[in-house]
């Protein structure tokens, strides 16, 4: 039998090496490119957890004192879990000059403050000091001055403000039916302001209604209660304001079976209403969440976190939810609202290069499946921060995602199959009619890879020389800082002659060919 079966095995094994050599031998195409997908000019977005605003427990960073966590028998955010995986923590001052600088530089963006505490959170209506305790049915308290803050915040940095909707106990009448109350002075009070709500979910994360504030016994009948007294509200008290839902979570793998209610069912329940279908997305869960129900094939290391399989799932998580976009709000536009390297923080990897290659390629793989917007979670709190909260150093995602936004249009390129050893995305160049940017991702840890390319260009890549786990990265070579004021400096690239581009072990570049002449990147 082994006679017989050798040579075929042989046969294919030949025939897949001489494939991989031929779409080494030739230069790419990149003015051939077929455009595929538009995405939203605030593609690259972030989040701001409600907690942050507030001030109250959120999950604490690795390398925090453990005298500043919430131990000593405070009560989790999930039975289960070590009251030590969060600490308190104080108000985010959103009026840092340093803080607000950074951001600007990621504008123009979407700002969603949301996150599992705004499900509960109460909003304090009067310039009077707030309880001192949430009032009963609440977890938390938004004061008016907190809610100013983040309306300055976004104006500041030109990020269009998203949130979602409380719905704890508090919020319900005498019957346990959900009222608006609470959303309409919030919305009242943004007006006042001379803000804008944006967007809202209903509230975040609902198929997971059990640990997020929801009334005990919450199913998908009682949701589409709630959600037919929103929807109706929201079209008469805000009109422009465009409804996203339903927000859910892991429900296309890490938490696939978990018993929590059903996006299917939801939709099903509501039938058609959104603006936009949002769901989000974590690949796992972190380590100071173990123990929490999620299934352990879920796990992860920094020793896999540059392998196919997990740079792979989101597309996992993308193809599930636009799957039932298409059945129950088929034409809408689909948003990530939110997504990080692991829930419930990031893993202490996560404010490393480690994680740059997995928020890189998220963005590149969405994208080139029609997600339009893509909201990380978060700009500045815990591990998978876009920024240190301590320090507020911009970390090695942070200048990814300032590339993107700088050179990544939003017309989306199919770039064909990635030549052998490379993961490969192509947009439009910004603002260059003709033009195409590249982003090429060497996962290779030690193997330096080629790549032939028919005409010149600039490169800009990001590597470290001092390891994956590094929290600084490099552009070409120079060491990236912000100044001492949180100015962004200018980030130029090198010239790259037509010819073979040369591609580090572990690195990712991104390319700018402006005389790409791609017709379907032109007006």
């Amino acid at each position: 039998m082994k006679r017989f079966v050798l040579p075929a095995v042989v046969a294919m094994y030949t025939i897949a090496v001489l494939a991989a050599l031929h779409a080494q031998s030739g230069p790419i195409q990149p003015g051939l490119f077929r455009r595929v997908a538009d995405v939203d000019p605030r593609f690259v977005s972030y989040n701001v957890e409600m907690v942050e605003v507030t001030g109250g427990r959120f999950s604490a960073p690795y390398k925090a004192d453990p005298s500043t966590t919430a131990g000593g028998g405070a009560t989790p955010l999930v039975a289960g879990l070590d009251a030590n995986a969060f600490r308190m923590r104080t108000p985010l001052d959103l009026g840092n000059e340093r803080l607000r600088r950074l951001a600007t530089a990621l504008g123009p963006a979407y700002m969603r403050v949301s996150g599992t505490w705004a499900n509960s959170t109460y909003f304090h209506d009067a310039d009077t000091p707030p309880p001192a305790t949430p009032p009963e049915g609440f977890g938390g308290v938004l004061t008016r001055a907190q809610w100013r803050g983040v309306v300055e915040f976004a104006k500041a940095t030109d990020a269009a403000l998203v949130t979602s909707v409380a719905i704890s106990v508090g919020t319900r009448d005498a019957s346990g039916a959900w009222t608006p109350d609470q959303l309409r002075k919030l919305l009242a009070y943004t007006d006042t302001v001379g803000g804008r709500i944006t967007a809202a979910e209903f509230f975040n994360e609902p198929n997971v209604a059990v640990i997020g504030g929801a009334p005990k016994g919450y199913d998908a009948a009682a949701y589409a209660r709630d959600f037919g007294v929103f929807l109706p509200f929201i079209r008469k008290a805000a009109p422009a304001l465009r409804v996203l839902g339903p927000g859910s979570v892991g429900e296309g793998g890490l938490l696939a079976n978990y018993p929590g209610i059903k996006s299917e069912a939801m939709l099903a329940a509501t039938g058609p209403g959104v603006d936009v279908f949002s769901y989000h997305s974590y690949n796992s869960v972190s380590q100071r969440c173990a123990g929490a129900g999620v299934t352990a094939q879920q796990a992860h290391t920094a020793e896999a976190a540059l392998s196919p399989d997990w740079l792979a799932r989101t597309e996992r998580d993308a193809r599930h939810y636009i799957a039932l976009r298409d059945r129950f709000e088929p034409g809408k536009p689909i948003w990530l609202t939110e997504t990080g390297e692991t829930g419930c923080g990031g893993n202490p990897w996560a404010s490393t290069f480690t994680d740059t290659f997995r928020y890189v390629e998220q963005l590149g793989r969405v994208a080139r499946l029609g997600v339009q917007v893509v909201m990380h979670n978060t700009l500045s709190a815990s591990d998978y921060a876009l920024i240190d909260e301590d320090t507020l150093e911009p970390r090695p995602s942070y200048w990814a995602a300032v590339l993107w936004k700088r050179l990544m249009g939003t017309r989306v390129l199919d770039a064909g199959p990635s030549p052998a050893g490379v993961d490969l995305f192509a947009h439009c160049l910004a603002g260059t009619p003709g033009g195409v940017a590249l982003v090429v991702v060497n996962t290779e840890r030690t193997a330096t890879l080629e790549l032939t390319m028919p005409v010149k260009g600039e490169r800009y890549t990001l590597a470290s020389s001092t390891g994956l786990l590094s929290h600084a990265v490099q552009l070409n070579g120079a060491a990236l800082a912000a100044g001492k004021d949180g100015t962004v400096p200018a980030l130029r690239g090198a010239a790259s002659p037509a010819g073979t581009l040369s591609l580090s072990p572990a690195s990712i570049t991104f390319v700018a060919l402006a005389g790409a002449d791609n017709p379907g990147c032109r007006p």
